[in-house]
Formats: structure tokens, sequence, C-alpha cells
């Protein structure tokens, strides 16, 4: 996709003859002004002539005939000779029928689902041009530094190559070659760059082949798109959006000249690099044009007077999303292979939505951030020695090598004392930090230990502290750091898997590890729900009772005694309340009376491989292995009634002619089939393409699926997940999960139309500390998300499938189960009622309940 301010890139050259243009007034034009002069369409004529060696000899014969030195002389037999080696070889030269349908190489360019550029890859920046969107003035510029008579010789300038053979004879050097822009052309797409005699006559055959067969404008067009401009830009497109951020016709007479002295020497007359002589290589090129009438006295004088204005390229990145960028990269590259990923221009687009994007790194920096000030300051991230005494372009220096990371500038203390700290950020630029503004920053000790609140500002930083700020909700900035929690955000639509958002981590600058899909962590309770909807297919129901009471059991380790979070046993209990509240040891009972092995095999359809799940009875507790996306994949089933998506992050894949390589054709669920239509009576729209029926195959019975989202819907108003209340919204569902001393806090929850799933935790596995359970840490991540990503959305009503009846229970109340277990509510291996009034029996509100903690023990 072109950006805004380009021009459209043909990419591949279009063999479309460009229009005829004015001769320039050099060449012999009246009535044009010379500032806008054109160059002429020159067809070489299709009428078959004299060999090519033919032409050489007649050629040199004439140099023979004229005024020339001795030297001259004896270097002119000398290229005869070479000729006849040429002309031995001539049968080997490289066919240039492949000239009309050159694929220029251009970098691989990833789009969000809005079409915002997000990323570039490539070795080379290119956008390929048609000669039609050459302006006239640039053009000359080429013309009057590299080939003044381009228009007027057939491919080789015989003045040309006279002044290159007495460079020969003068020197015994070939550091002058004479080289026309049809000789360069040949050199570039067909042979090396050494400087023999050898080569030089070939690039000549050559390029009088090219002029038989392409017109001048082709030939331009050819040499423009693939030039070296110097820091990795290749063509005339991609060296004015690098130097100076323009499309071609924004460019100035000064910059068009510029640009046209580099092809010559890309490093030595760069503007970036050797201001001086690119200035000095400008202002000849200039004086060409001026010279050859081209321009105009004022014109020139005023391109004289222009300063240089080239700066470093910056990709014109409208979208950053670095973690899907770089999942898109290596998803095209295993693909294409690396070389065509990188060289054939490819857009991808993504399913990534802008907005909800934005939403997930928003809420899951807010969650680290939190997380890393209730646990202390772990001080600067380096020092610089004699900070208070060095020069800011020193300072700069070093700050320039800090990743940078959003919402937190880099600044090191250059003055400290016991009320005020001054912090310099780079470019000229301080702030100050009081008291106030570093409170907070109790050193870290452990995990549930800080130190004491800083008294005086040099407690919490010293002179060459290399520091983050923060600007508050106030405005104010605040003393900060890089959180070194880890952190993940998946948000994925449970129709047909597309990703809508994906966040990796706190930033991917500083660390490049994906924790959403490279991350595999223990689950912990937030797996329980594959584990009951295993128990449903075996014929248990919500209504089952299962026993929450003590269990052993002799391990590797000895003897292995899990526990519920608050150390409490509630005894028999329904299967509902037992997930709501998340009771270890009820799952464990659970498992032993259904199986290991046909629970595993039966949560496969969830998408987790059975080397993920232990073949024992921890399995039910989480001690797995799962990443976020496999979590968001798992779930998802639930969210719409059973069926298993893929998730997929790329929409669509183009080439520079727009051609279509790869669309997503996704297996949906049916929309239709699980939601009631929406109350104001509207219609949901199906993607463009998608059929209403369902294609993605149904894994799970919809009424089991019906009756974990009950359940799970339950964890939030009542359960281990209340916090989530604050939505206010009755079409959300979820699980917390939490593992041994809190090393990982987890909460995948749903609503009908998207699926997220929060993982927080230490890269190495350390613990999060005290109180970091599910139901705190992940699920505030999940709320600040969701808040924003369901704004828009109207509640969903869940259709209750058919097959499916509402039974009273004993002791009050009632629960929908499958129809075929209606007079079989106990399950297979029924487990008696507790007794009328317990704390189990169903009746007992939430407030007598105890607190539950949804640990893995």
């Amino acid at each position: 996709m072109a950006s805004k301010d380009q021009p459209q890139s043909s990419g591949t050259r279009t063999r479309k003859r460009p229009p005829q243009r004015p001769a320039p007034h050099w060449a012999g034009a009246t009535g044009n002004d010379p500032s806008q002069s054109s160059p002429p369409k020159t067809k070489s004529t299709s009428k078959p002539g004299p060999h090519p060696v033919v032409q050489v000899l007649d050629w040199f014969g004439r140099m023979l005939a004229g005024v020339a030195a001795i030297p001259l002389d004896l270097a002119v037999l000398g290229l005869l000779g070479a000729s006849v080696v040429v002309y031995v070889t001539l049968p080997e030269l490289p066919d240039i029928e492949g000239l009309t349908d050159i694929n220029f190489e251009e970098p691989l360019r990833v789009y969000s689902a809005q079409g915002s550029l997000m990323a570039e890859f490539g070795i080379q920046r290119r956008r390929a041009i048609a000669f039609s969107d050459l302006p006239p003035n640039l053009i000359n510029a080429f013309i009057a530094t590299e080939d003044a008579r381009f228009f007027a010789h057939v491919g080789v300038d015989v003045i040309g190559l006279m002044r290159a053979a007495m460079h020969v004879a003068r020197t015994g050097t070939m550091t002058q070659g004479g080289s026309t822009i049809t000789m360069q052309v040949a050199r570039n797409f067909y042979l090396s760059r050494d400087k023999t005699i050898r080569r030089k006559l070939a690039e000549l055959l050559l390029a009088m082949q090219i002029e038989k067969a392409l017109t001048k404008e082709e030939i331009l067009e050819l040499y423009l798109n693939k030039i070296f401009f110097g820091h990795r830009a290749y063509g005339i497109s991609a060296a004015a959006e690098f130097y100076y951020r323009k499309s071609l016709d924004e460019l100035t007479l000064a910059q068009m000249a510029m640009l046209a002295g580099l092809p010559k020497a890309p490093s030595a007359n760069n503007p970036l690099s050797n201001p001086p002589r690119a200035l000095k290589r400008r202002n000849y090129i200039l004086g060409r044009m001026r010279e050859l009438g081209l321009i105009t006295a004022s014109r020139y004088r005023q391109a004289l007077a222009e300063p240089l204005t080239a700066t470093y390229y910056r990709p014109e990145i409208e979208f950053e999303a670095n973690y899907i960028a770089e999942m898109v990269r290596q998803e095209v590259v295993e693909t294409f292979g690396q070389q065509d990923a990188y060289s054939l221009g490819l857009k991808v687009y993504t399913t990534v939505d802008e907005p909800l994007q934005q939403a997930a790194d928003a809420a899951l920096r807010k969650g680290l951030m939190a997380y890393n000030r209730r646990h202390g300051y772990h001080g600067p991230e380096a020092r610089i020695a004699a900070a208070d005494r060095a020069r800011w372009a020193t300072l700069d220096a070093h700050l320039r090598k800090r990743p940078r990371v959003p919402g937190l500038p880099v600044g090191v203390v250059t003055h400290v004392d016991a009320k005020q700290a001054e912090v310099y950020l780079g470019d000229g630029q301080t702030r100050s930090l009081t008291l106030a503004q570093v409170a907070w920053a109790r050193r870290y000790k452990t995990e549930n230990w800080r130190g004491p609140r800083p008294r005086r500002v040099s407690d919490a930083v010293a002179v060459g502290d290399v520091i983050r700020l923060h600007q508050n909700d106030a405005g104010d900035w605040e003393l900060a750091q890089v959180p070194l929690v880890g952190g993940a955000l998946v948000a994925m639509s449970p129709w047909d898997g597309a990703v809508r958002a994906l966040s990796g981590g706190y930033a991917f600058k500083w660390s490049k590890f994906n924790r959403a899909v490279d991350t595999k962590r223990q689950p912990g309770s937030s797996f329980k729900p594959f584990v009951y909807a295993a128990a449903f297919a075996q014929g248990w129901t919500p209504a089952s009772y299962v026993r929450d009471q003590p269990f052993e059991m002799m391990g590797a380790r000895g003897m292995w005694r899990p526990q519920n979070a608050d150390g409490k046993f509630l005894g028999a209990l329904r299967i509902r309340q037992a997930l709501a509240r998340s009771r270890n040891l009820a799952v464990i009972d659970l498992i032993n009376t259904m199986g290991v092995e046909p629970a595993r095999n039966y949560i496969q359809r969830f998408g987790f491989p059975l080397d993920a799940m232990p073949d024992n009875i921890v399995m039910a507790l989480g001690s797995g292995a799962a990443s976020p996306l496999e979590m968001a994949t798992g779930f998802s089933v639930f969210a719409n009634g059973g069926y298993k998506v893929e998730p997929y992050l790329i929409a669509r894949i183009e080439d520079v002619h727009g051609r279509v390589h790869f669309n997503a054709k996704a297996p949906r669920a049916c929309l239709e089939c699980w939601l009631e239509p929406p109350q104001d009576g509207s219609a949901r729209v199906q993607p463009d393409g998608a059929s209403a029926a369902p294609s993605a195959p149904l894994v799970v019975d919809p009424r089991i699926a019906y009756n974990i989202d009950s359940i799970l819907k339950d964890v939030v108003t009542s359960g281990t997940a209340t916090r989530a209340r604050v939505l206010e919204r009755t079409d959300i569902g979820g699980k917390t999960g939490t593992t041994n001393d809190s090393r990982d806090s987890w909460f995948a929850g749903y609503q009908p139309e998207l699926t997220t799933v929060v993982w927080m935790g230490m890269d190495d596995n350390r613990p999060l500390g005290n109180g970091e359970w599910g139901g705190t840490a992940a699920l505030g991540v999940w709320v600040d998300f969701m808040r924003e990503a369901l704004a828009d959305i109207p509640v969903a009503t869940i259709k209750r499938p058919q097959g499916m009846v509402e039974v009273a229970l004993s002791g009050g109340g009632t629960e929908t189960v499958r129809v075929e277990y209606q007079n079989k509510l106990g399950g297979p291996k029924p487990v008696a009622a507790p007794r009328r009034g317990s704390a189990s029996d169903g009746r007992s509100s939430s407030r007598s309940a105890p607190r539950v903690i949804d640990e893995l023990f």
C-alpha cells in the first residue's frame, strides 16, 4: 500500500509506452521553460543493424581517423584486441529478455486491519516507480551528471569512450569508464563491477542490445529504480523517502541534484556522512544543469543557496505493535523463504484491531507498573561516572544507547540533595524530582519485603543514576522503572480465531521475548473448566456432588497432601459451587473418580496436546504447561458454543502489484446458533464472504459448553473473580488461576465477541509475592482492557441449546441439565448429598462461604 504522500509505484515495470515529452532546451526545443525541460522520448530503430562488433570496429576506425595522440592509438588497438575476445564469448552474454519483466527487490511491510503500516523488514529500502511519475527536473539532473548525450547516442557514447581510452593510455588504470546510463543498466543487472577491459566491452555489447530492445524512457526507469543511493536505499523513490521524507514530486531542485550526485559514490558523496563533499557534488550538478540550459540562472542561484536538509530515515510507522509484527515476519519467512520474504515487496494485512491493541498495551503496562510499585524500587538501570561534570553531548551519547520504552523516558541524575534531584533527559531537556515524586521508591529486598520509605530525595537516587521517569495522571513526572515482572495479554475472536490484540511484554525494545506465545507456564486453576467439561461428557452435571475433603498420596518426594487455599474442607458440594469457588480438593476427587486418561483425551479437543498434560491427577490442578494464546484458544470453545477455531494473525498477503498470494478463510463457529438476536432488532453482520453456516469443527456438545459458560459467569458474580463485576455486564465469564507461591497469575475470560487471557509472572519463575493471585494481579489487567474493548458492544444473550431441561434440586433451587441426565443428576458415581442446611448444600449464601483463593498446592 502506497503512503498517502507517495506516488503510486509500479513495482515490477509495466510494459506501457510512456507519453511523448517535449525536447529539452539544450536539444533544440523552442518556446519551453528551461526550468521544466523534459527529455524527449527516443525509440531506437527496430530495423536490424550491423553486427555489434562491426559497429564497434566502425566507431574505433572513426576514432583512429580523427586527431588523436599516439597513446590513444595504442589504447584503441588494445581495445580492438579485447573486442575479438568479446566476440568469441558473445554467445555467452546473458539474455536481456528478462529486462521486460524485472522484479525489483522491495521490503516486507506489515499492516494493521485498518491499513496502517506497522513494520517494514528487508535489507533494501525500495519503492519502484514508473517513468511517468518522474519529475522532469529530476531526470535532467541525472542526465546532466551521468550521461549528457543519453537521448542522442545508441547505448555507447563515443566521446566518453575516447576520454576513457586516453585516460587508460596515460595512467594504465581503468578509473574512468565512460559508461552511459544504458551501460550502467547492463552492469547493474548482469555484470560485475570489476574494472577490466573484458567486462567493459561486454558491458558495451549488452548496452547496444538493450537500446535495441527498450525505449529510452524504459531504460531510465530501470536505471532509477535499480541504482544504490547509500544507507540501504535502492531506487530514487526510496532515496527521496530516506534522505528527505518526501515523495519525488515534493523534492526541491537542490534536493534532486543532491540525489543525482549519490550513485557515483554513495558513501563519499553522502550528505549524512560527508556533508562538505556532498554539497560540492550537488553544486557541481546544478552548474552542469545551468551549463546545459536545463535550468534558468535564477533557479540555479536559488538552488545553490539552499542549505543541506538531508536527515536519517525513520520508517513511517503509523501504528506500533512490535510483538505482532515480529510474529508475522517469522511466519512469512517460514512460508516464502528468507530471500523472497524480504525482497518481493509483500504487503501483509493482519487481523489486529488498532483500538483494541492500544487498549491491550495500555492495560498490560498499567498492571505491570502497579505490581512494580507494590514491590519496591530495584535501583538504577546503569550508572554514568562523573555525570555532574559531563558535557551534555557525552550524556546524550550514553542515553541514546538505552532502549526506548513507551511512556518511560530515560535520564541521568546530574544533581541531588535532600529536597530535589535534577535529571537530564537528553537533547538539552531536564526535569526535577521532589520527595513526593520518589516517595514510593522503597528499596526492593524480596518479593515480600521492602526497605523503609525515603525521607530525602538522596535516599532514592544518586548522581550518575540512569533512571526512568513516568508522567502521572496529574501531569507530574515521577521516578519510575521498567517492570521486571513479565506479562502477556491475548484477545481473539471466538468466532473465527482472528487475533485482535496481543501484547507479549511491557515493551518489545526492552525485551523481545514474546510471552503471549513463547512462554509455557502452569495454568493453575484456570485449567479446571476443561477438567469439568470432560466430566460432563462422561455424564456428570453441574448438580452432581463432589467431595471437598482431605486427600493424600505417596509421591516421588514423599507423601503429597494437596490443600485448598483457605485450608478448610467443605465436604460434599455441587460441581457448580466447586468450580465457581475453585476448590482444589473437589477437582482432585472428581479426577480420581472419572480417570486421568479419559480426561486427558477429552481435553485435547480444546487444543492442548497430550504431552503438555501430566498423566496423573495433578493435571486437574493445572500443573501442565500452556501459553496465553493456547489458553485463549481453549476458552473460545466455551465462548462460541463448542466450536474449535484456530488463532490466526494474517488476513491477506499481496505483492506490489496487488496480486493476492494468501487470503485467510478461517473456519467459523455458528454465531446464530449460540446467540439471541440483538435486542435492538439489528442483524449481526458477517465478514466479507463469510457464511452464517458454521465451518469450524464442533468439538464439544453445545449443552456442555452452555453449562460451563453458566458456571464461569458464577465465577464473576460470586466466585473468585468478583472484581470483574465492576464492568456491570451479565455476559462475561472466566476463571482465575494461581500456581504455587504465586509464581503465575492468570485470568482467562470472555464475552461472546472476544476471548481475552492475561498472564503475569517472572521470566525466571520466581514467586510474585503474597497477594499476587489470579483474582488480583491478572484480573486487574483483564478488567482494564475489557472495559475499553466492550464499551460499544451490546450485552449478548446465550440461547439455551435444544435437549436441555430445567430441574428442581433437593434443598431448593434449579439447574439446567441435558435431558438424558434429568433423572441422573448425581453422575456415573453419585456422591451422597450433604445434610440440609450445611454450607455445601447449595442454599447457603456467598457471604457465609469461606474466602477462596484459587491457588495450586
